[in-house]
């Protein structure tokens, strides 16, 4: 059995910020819950006493003794029906430090403990309240920064991916189902359902598998920022966008040559998606060792990004454009978008401006795209943010969509896509059942670690150590 199951104390943590605040929140859940609060707790009417009545807020104050700690709001949540599924109570109370850690530790001194990180929504894992998917959403959920990432994760709280991964793991039992009772009946020689059917069942299956662990790229992306790599010749005005974009002075800007001969990374919100840029060494042919490394990095940086950010100078040939346009899409893959931001369109006429235009450009790809800005006085740069959010491809996300954001779910479909392969491949080649049905169950097994099925403590732990105190 694993080990927190065997916990039954009560916990107690602040729910909120310990900082100076208004307000602040100390929750509590066990059995002892409210045993424990009617210790320290006065009703404002005392003749009624404690009555500790469910899903109704009681005012009062709470006492060490004869001395008054504070006057707060009680809110009492009988179990089945707590965020736990435990007898719930949450205390408000002013936000003073120090009222908070002498509420603490009269709750401590009554029979209570000190909450772990993420233990409280452990319980609600442990006690059938949310699965653990939808539990490491909750973390996602608060550690959201931006408007995707805000959607993505009540999306998975809400169950839309539990539920995509329980219609999986339906349609592999019933698989299963068919292939071990044709064990059970092998000496009769009786065939419930033909391989084909079989094998058509499996390439769904898989089909659908292979989409979740597809959508892990933008999934990771929105919970870790949309990375864009900014690249170009040296003195092309890469540090110079990036400060435009960022609206700080975050890279040094230089006329001499090969300046920036690190990364500089940095993240921006923009239009409601999480966006992390990074300004690379400029890319030429160069002697110096230091700069060589920095140009290395850079190539680096290009395969680590989602949309590659191609600055070009307006002042410069057709030819030599077309050709950087060439060099770039040796280095990307049909993944990857590219920008081409034709930039000092300050510095030309309105002519030369005309022929910065797609068509003028084979070397583009089909979901590439050509602008022309001035980073330093700022021109066509919403136009420019607009086209990154476009191609970002996250601008259409709601609630109900299935994409995946999590490493560890991605490991397990991996694993179970594999098995899933290895079971078509035994249909194919006829053979016998009792082989199948092994990799099956791996497959049946890698989707059910992902929401329910975990055999250790480690995996759990391992979750739950990344939740804050209180939650």
């Amino acid at each position: 059995m694993l080990e927190f199951l065997q916990n039954n104390d009560t916990i107690c943590a602040t729910a909120t910020a310990p900082t100076k605040a208004a307000l602040a929140v100390i929750r509590m859940s066990g059995t002892q819950s409210k045993r424990i609060v009617g210790k320290i707790f006065t009703p404002i009417r005392k003749s009624e006493g404690w009555t500790a009545e469910g899903y109704k807020l009681h005012y009062g104050s709470v006492y060490d003794g004869e001395r008054l700690i504070d006057d707060v709001l009680v809110s009492v949540f009988s179990a089945p029906h707590s965020y736990t599924g435990e007898d719930s109570v949450e205390i408000s109370c002013h936000g003073s430090p120090y009222i908070v850690q002498e509420i603490l530790r009269l709750l401590l001194s009554h029979g209570a403990r000190l909450a772990k990180a993420g233990e409280f929504t452990q319980r609600a894992y442990l006690n059938g309240k949310l699965d653990l998917s939808q539990a490491e959403a909750v973390a996602d959920l608060i550690a959201s920064s931006s408007r995707a990432a805000h959607r993505l994760a009540l999306s998975q709280m809400k169950g839309s991916y539990a539920q995509e991964l329980s219609d999986l793991r339906a349609q592999l039992l019933h698989f299963s189902a068919l292939m071990e009772l044709e064990l059970d009946f092998s000496e009769e020689d009786v065939e419930f359902v033909n391989r084909s059917e079989l094998q058509s069942l499996a390439h769904t299956i898989l089909a659908r598998i292979e989409h979740l662990s597809n959508s892990f790229s933008v999934g990771n992306a929105i919970k870790h920022g949309v990375p864009v790599c900014i690249i170009g010749e040296p003195n092309v005005g890469k540090s110079t966008l990036l400060n435009t974009i960022l609206k700080e002075e975050k890279a040094i800007v230089s006329d001499i040559a090969g300046t920036t001969r690190d990364v500089i990374e940095d993240t921006v919100i923009i239009q409601g998606v999480n966006f992390r840029f990074m300004d690379t060494a400029g890319i030429r042919s160069t002697t110096d060792h230091v700069e060589q490394l920095g140009i290395n990095k850079t190539f680096s940086k290009i395969e680590q990004a989602s949309i590659v950010l191609l600055l070009v100078n307006a002042g410069d040939t057709l030819p030599n454009i077309q050709q950087a346009i060439t060099d770039i899409h040796r280095r990307v893959t049909a993944q990857q978008h590219v920008i081409v931001a034709v930039n000092k369109i300050d510095s030309i006429s309105e002519k030369t401006r005309a022929q910065f235009t797609a068509d003028r450009f084979p070397q583009l790809g089909k979901t590439d795209a050509i602008l022309c800005i001035s980073a330093k006085n700022q021109e066509h740069i919403h136009e420019l943010t607009s086209l990154l959010v476009e191609k970002a491809q996250v601008g259409n996300l709601n609630e109900h969509d299935v994409i995946l954001s999590n490493a560890r779910h991605y490991e397990c479909l991996q694993r179970a896509a594999e098995s899933l392969r290895t079971v078509l491949s035994g249909l194919q080649q006829d053979i016998p059942n009792d082989l199948v049905c092994i990799d099956l169950r791996h497959t049946l097994q890698s989707i059910g670690e992902i929401t329910a099925s975990i055999s250790n403590d480690e995996t759990l732990g391992h979750i739950f150590k990344h939740f804050c105190i209180g939650k």
